[in-house]
């Protein structure tokens, strides 16, 4: 056969198009989806189509399938939402629609949900969910109506009316037929994202099906069985509408979910019954779901404990995506109080993977998990393997590493000579990646600390040394030498002269503003060593700086020479000393990490990590912390800050339409200080509002959320109460008898709150008790903000009860008014206490006075683990004392509680009894309202 050139080609396709349109008008109705279906393929071949629009909707009309599946295609296809015909296509779609014929019922909903346009919703919206919900429909039927429904409320959410049906849909999940369940699950599970509480009922009976799925036998469900896992896409679609909602309330529901978890869980540790790539990916899919949702509870220590274990068999494995997801996953496990332990057993595999992952999406992912199981107990370690691996590091990501390394070196520094030295050394080794933020917050460090102050002088000036210096290295010996060479100066190989000299010999080759910041320097030496003033002087004299190109330079020059030639000893010293300690702030080097992250990423699971203030590992905090365990807003993870932005009110509306909690916890620009022990500022400060505290009856309905309220007893961070409108998250520290509480308010609707009031309500008894200081609010949130309100606390006596959140606004029109308790609680104020064992039972001894002690036997309401039992004690502010009991499966713990007009010392004792499952708790204090509250408090945490 002879070949044929494009242009024959194109001269062939011509001719057709003409015998298209020329031909008789007359056709019959195989014709038209003849002709029909060439222009389709025309059209698909990357042609204009301008005729035979007309045709195609003509065959909708046709009893024919054939036809009307042709018409069908080339309008999905073809038309557009502006074309003409559109009221001809909404008419023959009504008429199949109402036919009751399941085959045209289908191909007109296919239509709907392919074309998808405004106009299709307006004609339709309503009609679909009658069809769905309608008991004589098909079941194909209702599968294609749950699936055209689903894209127009992802089109038009506003057009989808909400009634009578969204209650009967979520009886969908209880359908016989599995297709109609699947393709409900995806449609309540986005309709349930904007509207909880129109969908709340789908819980159990999402948990009920997947009972029935996890349970059976591959045979019971034979046609939606895939390589012997029974309906795993359906089982993910239902483990991700329950992530939609918090731990079902429902005991018999809630221990239900448990057991499909577990189930899950178990069968992941089987034998795998085909070698089968389809069976593997299929059974990890459920797995990894499931663990999501255990995560996403945040409320079963076993399951999480399990969970982690899992990951870890994945760590090691041949799989790159199962190394990948693992590592992802367990960043997720970090964040929690009750995993953080068992995440960190991982770690030498985790820096094994760092050191020999060839793909580089994995390496980033075990940087980021390093960085989540990071605390005081292994910091070190893990920030000296960060910068072995910052040397070999992908370019691509040294700036993130460069800044995770600073973050951790900061935050968990308890030594701060080893935090000179770690940031010096992450200056050498990736110098060009360190950014301002970084060396900036060294300076102030520095600074505020005296202790650090001459071995911050010696180290920089020895790095300085080094024939060739990265340029931030001369800026921080500029600005250290600057304020302190003179507690190094007595040493003759660091003598005035020779600290000028070596800075000087860095000069030609730095950038303008470094050779700024050296002359700041220079002039800052004239005023700490005198007998090198005629040198330093006659450098800024030299035509080089007076004469310099660069305005900037020049002016210095000029200006730091006249000065050290006209002013008096005295006036230098004035105008030269010693720069005075930064205001304790936040640092921006979190903030930087997360803009160059982005929202919605692991690395807002660092704020979202409960406050370790005297850590899971049991080591206390110093008592100078700097500032850096705060965070600020960023669109999906914004409310506690470490940028040094103003305080904002509101941050950008979250991107997705699920849960606020991660858009809620993250940077805000809000600085949370460090409290002081002792110190009055926490409550003076001038740009708090007078005290918001007041003495009134709660609203008519307040919300206990006791389940919620007990979970902060040991914890500081998470979300306090949710509903269709609002988040209220919470983050707080507390000290001796002081503490900060960061309430966030987000609103999950697309509408503003107005007059939005919240108010902090004490009864008398507490008001005397506590004193409470709040920061105003801005009255308007709009729709998808948050806005972020400052609680001061401190303790002035111990007390029994917990304060009123109220809050008031308008939404919609309509006044909206509830009330739910803050979880500032006795504990809060608990100082760890570490004794010996005679010292314990000797104090055990004095407190025997009947009064004092209180004691509470009761059944234990979560599985008796050992490790998570020391977590939750730890976490209660008690210090756990090993081996002083004498029997080992016992707990004993003391501590402090603090208020301002006493200190109340405490000593209690766990005895589980694993045989029995309930516990004995012991509480001896020498007040007997203060055992009688604190055993309350720790007894509803087993």
């Amino acid at each position: 056969m002879p070949a044929v050139s494009k242009g024959d080609g194109m001269r062939g396709l011509a001719v057709f198009i003409s015998d298209i349109r020329n031909c008789d008008k007359a056709l019959d109705g195989y014709s038209k989806k003849k002709y029909v279906c060439k222009l389709l393929f025309i059209f698909l071949l990357g042609h204009d189509i301008d005729f035979g629009h007309m045709e195609a909707v003509n065959l909708l009309s046709s009893n024919r399938y054939t036809e009307k599946q042709i018409g069908y295609l080339f309008i999905s296809v073809l038309v557009n939402s502006n074309s003409e015909l559109i009221r001809l296509i909404n008419n023959a779609i009504k008429n199949d629609l109402a036919s009751r014929n399941p085959t045209f019922m289908g191909l007109a909903l296919h239509c709907i949900a392919n074309v998808g346009s405004r106009e299709m919703a307006e004609a339709f919206a309503g009609e679909i969910p009658k069809i769905l919900v309608a008991g004589d429909t098909m079941d194909s039927v209702k599968q294609s109506a749950a699936l055209c429904l689903l894209r127009l409320y992802r089109t038009s959410p506003d057009l989808v009316p909400m009634g009578d049906w969204t209650s009967r849909v979520v009886h969908l999940l209880n359908d016989q037929h599995l297709g109609v369940v699947t393709a409900a699950t995806s449609l309540i599970t986005t309709l349930a994202q904007k509207n909880p509480e129109e969908f709340k009922t789908s819980v159990s009976l999402a948990v009920s099906r997947l009972s029935r799925i996890v349970t059976s036998a591959s045979t019971d469900l034979q046609d939606y069985t895939y390589y012997f896992v029974p309906a795993p896409w359906l089982s993910v679609k239902l483990l991700r509408l329950l992530q939609c909602y918090p731990p079902p309330e429902d005991p018999a529901v809630r221990g239900r979910l448990t057991e499909c978890l577990e189930t899950i869980l178990n069968k992941a540790q089987e034998p795998p019954k085909s070698k089968k790539v389809q069976h593997s990916n299929a059974k990890n899919a459920v797995l990894f779901e499931a663990i999501s949702l255990i995560i996403h509870h945040d409320s079963e220590p076993n399951l999480l404990v399990r969970a982690c274990n899992q990951l870890g068999q994945f760590l090691q494995h041949r799989e790159t995506n199962l190394r990948y997801l693992a590592l992802e996953s367990m960043c997720t496990l970090a964040s929690s109080e009750f995993s953080h332990e068992a995440v960190k057993t991982h770690i030498e595999t985790v820096i094994n993977a760092l050191k020999t992952e060839r793909d580089v999406s994995v390496r980033q992912r075990a940087v980021d998990l390093l960085y989540a199981m990071c605390d005081r107990s292994n910091a070190q370690q893990i920030v000296a393997e960060m910068l072995n691996y910052l040397e070999t590091a992908d370019y691509s990501i040294r700036e993130e590493i460069v800044l995770k390394v600073a973050i951790l070196a900061e935050k968990y520094a308890v030594d701060y000579t080893w935090y000179v030295d770690t940031i010096l050394n992450l200056i050498r080794i990736a110098g060009d990646y360190v950014s301002e933020e970084v060396w900036y917050r060294v300076i102030q460090i520095v600074i505020n600390r005296d202790d650090v102050q001459g071995y911050a002088a010696k180290t920089v000036f020895e790095a300085l040394q080094a024939p060739a210096c990265h340029e931030n290295l001369v800026k921080v010996g500029g600005y250290i030498l600057g304020e302190f060479g003179n507690l190094i100066a007595g040493d003759p190989r660091s003598s005035p002269l020779i600290q000028f000299n070596l800075l000087h010999s860095k000069f030609h080759l730095c950038s303008v503003p470094t050779r700024a910041l050296l002359l700041s320097t220079y002039i800052k030496f004239v005023n700490l060593f005198p007998e090198i003033k005629t040198t330093i002087q006659d450098v800024l004299r030299s035509d080089s700086q007076l004469k310099n190109a660069d305005v900037e330079l020049q002016q210095r020059a000029v200006e730091y020479l006249r000065l050290s030639t006209i002013a008096s000893t005295d006036i230098l010293a004035t105008v030269l000393e010693e720069m005075p300690p930064f205001p304790e702030r936040e640092s921006s080097i979190l903030a930087k990490l997360k803009k160059k992250k982005g929202p919605g990423t692991v690395t807002d699971l660092e704020e979202i990590k409960k406050e370790r203030s005297s850590d899971m590992n049991g080591s206390a905090e110093p008592a100078s912390v700097n500032a850096s365990a705060v965070s600020t807003p960023s669109p999906s993870a914004d409310l506690l800050g470490l940028g040094a932005a103003p305080l904002t009110n509101s941050a950008p509306a979250p991107s997705s339409s699920g849960s606020l909690l991660v858009d809620v916890f993250s940077d805000s620009a809000s600085a949370v200080a460090p409290l002081a022990p002792g110190s009055d500022d926490n409550f003076a400060s001038p740009d708090l509002a007078s005290s918001e505290v007041v003495s009134e009856e709660p609203a008519d309905t307040v919300h206990d959320a006791d389940e919620l309220f007990h979970k902060f007893v040991c914890k500081n961070n998470g979300v306090l109460f949710e509903n269709q409108l609002l988040q209220i998250g919470l983050k707080s520290e507390f000290r001796q008898n002081l503490g900060r509480m960061f309430i966030f308010y987000g609103n999950k609707t697309s509408t503003q709150f107005l007059n939005f009031t919240p108010t902090v309500i004490c009864s008398d008894d507490l008001q005397s008790s506590l004193n409470l200081q709040t920061k105003p609010v801005d009255p308007t949130v709009d729709g998808g903000a948050q806005v972020q309100q400052v609680v001061n606390i401190e303790c002035v006596s111990d007390f029994m009860e917990a304060p009123i959140l109220n809050i008031q606004f308008r939404y919609g029109g309509t006044f909206q008014n509830l009330s739910v308790k803050l979880p500032i609680t006795l504990n809060k104020f608990f100082q760890p206490t570490e004794m010996s064992s005679q010292d314990f039972f000797q104090r055990w001894k004095q407190l025997s006075n009947p009064k004092q002690e209180v004691q509470n036997i009761f059944k234990a309401k979560h599985p008796m683990d050992a490790e998570i039992t020391k977590a939750k004690i730890i976490g209660f502010g008690s210090a756990l004392l090993e081996e002083v009991d004498p029997n080992p499966a016992n707990f004993v713990g003391a501590g402090i509680i603090h208020t301002k007009t006493t200190q109340i010392g405490c000593l209690l004792r766990l005895e589980p009894n694993l045989q029995a499952q309930m516990y004995r708790l012991t509480l001896r204090t020498s007040k007997e309202a203060v055992s009688q509250r604190l055993c309350e408090l720790l007894s509803e945490q087993f």
